[in-house]
C-alpha cells in the first residue's frame, strides 16, 4: 500500500485536495488518474480511502469513500536525545524510531553536546517519510529543540528514566518498565550526561537505567530504548 498524508482532514471531511508539489508528484511521477483509488493518513490515526476526482498536477483533488480508525497504543513513548555531532546518525535514529513507532521526540542539548544547531524543518521530513513508508497512520510528535535543563524542569507523564554510562547503581530498562505505562527517556550525547545533568535528573525523579553491557553510540542507544519499550508492550 502506498501511503499519502495530509495532516488538515478530519472524520467530516469529503473531499480536498493535495498541494501542488504533493499533486505533481502523484500525477506526473506515480501516473495517478481519474478514478484510481489512493490511501490517506492525516498523522493522527485516521485511515482514508480515497478516490481521484479530478487528476491536476497542481491541484489533484480527491473524494473520500471511507475511514479507518487505528487503535492508538495505549503507552506514550517520549525520548529525550542529544543530537549528534554527525547529523546522518541522528536522521538515521529518527528514521528507524518513527519506524518502530515512537510517539514523540525532543532533541536536547546537554554540556558535553557538540552540536547545538538542527534543522528542525529536515527532520520532519524524515519523520514523515518514514511514517509514510511503513503504512503508519500516526506521526510522531518532533518538539523544539531545548537545553537539558529546560526539558528537566517540564512535567512529564509517567515513568521518566535516564540511560547514562557512568558507574553507578543502576537497573536494566526490562527492570523498571510496567505493561502499557508512559515512559520518557534521556538518552545523552556523544561524551555522555555530565555528573551534574545526571544529578539533577535524580533530583527530578528520573531513574537511572542501562540499555545492555555495552557502551552504544548516541542514536544506537535511542533505537535499542525505542525497540524495547515498543517490544515489552506488545
Amino acid at each position: 500500500m502506498q501511503l499519502f498524508f495530509n495532516p488538515n482532514i478530519n472524520e467530516t471531511t469529503e473531499s480536498f485536495s493535495f498541494d501542488k508539489e504533493e499533486s505533481r508528484h502523484i500525477i506526473k511521477v506515480l501516473r495517478k488518474k481519474d478514478s484510481d483509488i489512493l490511501q490517506v493518513t492525516n498523522g493522527f490515526g485516521l485511515l482514508f480511502e480515497t478516490q481521484i476526482t479530478l487528476a491536476s498536477d497542481s491541484k489533484c483533488t480527491v473524494e473520500v469513500l471511507s475511514i479507518t480508525n487505528a487503535e492508538k497504543p495505549k503507552f506514550h513513548l517520549h525520548l529525550a536525545v542529544a543530537p549528534t555531532k554527525m547529523n546522518d546518525r541522528f536522521e538515521w535514529f529518527l528514521e528507524k524510531a518513527t519506524e518502530i513507532g515512537i510517539q514523540e521526540i525532543t532533541p536536547i542539548f546537554c554540556d558535553r553536546s557538540e552540536r547545538k544547531v538542527i534543522n528542525r524543518d529536515r527532520f520532519e521530513k524524515i519523520i514523515l517519510s518514514a511514517m509514510k513508508q511503513c503504512n503508519e497512520t500516526f506521526l510522531p510528535k518532533l518538539n523544539e529543540a531545548v537545553s537539558f535543563k529546560e526539558f528537566i524542569k517540564q512535567n512529564q507523564n509517567g515513568l521518566q528514566l535516564i540511560a547514562h554510562c557512568e558507574e553507578t547503581d543502576k537497573k536494566s530498562l526490562k527492570e523498571v518498565l510496567k505493561p502499557n505505562e508512559d515512559v520518557t527517556i534521556l538518552i545523552g550525547p556523544e561524551g555522555d550526561f555530565s555528573e551534574k545533568e545526571i544529578a539533577l535528573a535524580l533530583e527530578n525523579n528520573y531513574k537511572p537505567v542501562m540499555l545492555g553491557n555495552t557502551r552504544l553510540r548516541t542514536e544506537t542507544a535511542a533505537v535499542v530504548a525505542c525497540h524495547s519499550v515498543v517490544f515489552f508492550n506488545e
